[in-house]
């Protein structure tokens, strides 16, 4: 095995979700920063980066937080607080962005990679991304993805809810590559879903199209922080082989 295979391995099996961490023990915020630094290259869909990362660091707003978050320990004691939001309603500035990108990086060409590229971000993004407040775009696309489908193959997921989904996945692999950073730099995280949205959307300012994914809570662990000892389904129960 290799020096940074190991490493890795070693990472990964040393995180785990931290229910109560230690109040007494220096907490370095820089270490969040360069860790949402390293959140932003996470994989996302189309390059779109639909995604805000807030951080609650203030004693006020922390424990309001906390108490927005069901008052469980592993926000009560959190030394920092960071809510993964979604933004689908900046949609059309990131198609712009990408569109952008695509012509300085093909500058010059007009050949059937750099026509679809372009195509891609000024016409099919446009056409995915909007949407109404029924829904009724979602339904159109609905319709027309399970026509062409008849005959080819075809990207089914493409209503309004469908849209969602994606996004809270993208949002979802930034907040994993921001908890394994966070480990690496030697602090440990719980990622919760259990929180009034309504509440915490308010707290932090966000727009009604904007939706929180999850909230992950930072801080050095306490040994009654981990509940018990790790426990898996078994590998061939879930890993399979085509």
């Amino acid at each position: 095995m290799s020096e940074h295979h190991s490493y890795f391995n070693d990472l990964i099996h040393s995180r785990r979700s931290v229910r109560k961490y230690d109040q007494h023990s220096e907490f370095d915020h820089d270490a969040v920063a360069r860790s949402l630094e390293l959140a932003t290259l996470s994989p996302n869909s189309s390059n779109m980066q639909l995604w805000e990362f807030h951080r609650v660091i203030s004693d006020n707003e922390r424990h309001q937080l906390a108490n927005i978050c069901m008052g469980q320990n592993a926000a009560k004691t959190a030394n920092e607080l960071i809510a993964f939001v979604i933004t689908p309603y900046k949609w059309k500035s990131r198609a712009e962005m990408n569109a952008a990108q695509i012509r300085q990086a093909f500058d010059g060409r007009e050949d059937a990679t750099a026509k679809r590229a372009l195509k891609y971000y000024e016409k099919l993004i446009p056409f995915v991304y909007r949407n109404d407040q029924l829904g009724l775009f979602g339904i159109g696309r609905k319709i027309l993805s399970y026509c062409l489908g008849i005959k080819k193959p075809m990207v089914r997921e493409v209503s309004k809810s469908d849209l969602r989904v994606c996004l809270h996945k993208s949002s979802s692999l930034a907040a994993m590559t921001f908890m394994m950073a966070m480990r690496a730099e030697g602090y440990d995280t719980c990622p919760m879903e259990g929180f009034d949205s309504k509440r915490a959307k308010k707290l932090l300012g966000l727009p009604k199209e904007a939706e929180i994914t999850m909230i992950v809570s930072c801080g050095r662990r306490t040994e009654e922080g981990i509940y018990s000892e790790r426990h898996r389904v078994p590998n061939q129960d879930i890993i399979i082989s085509h």
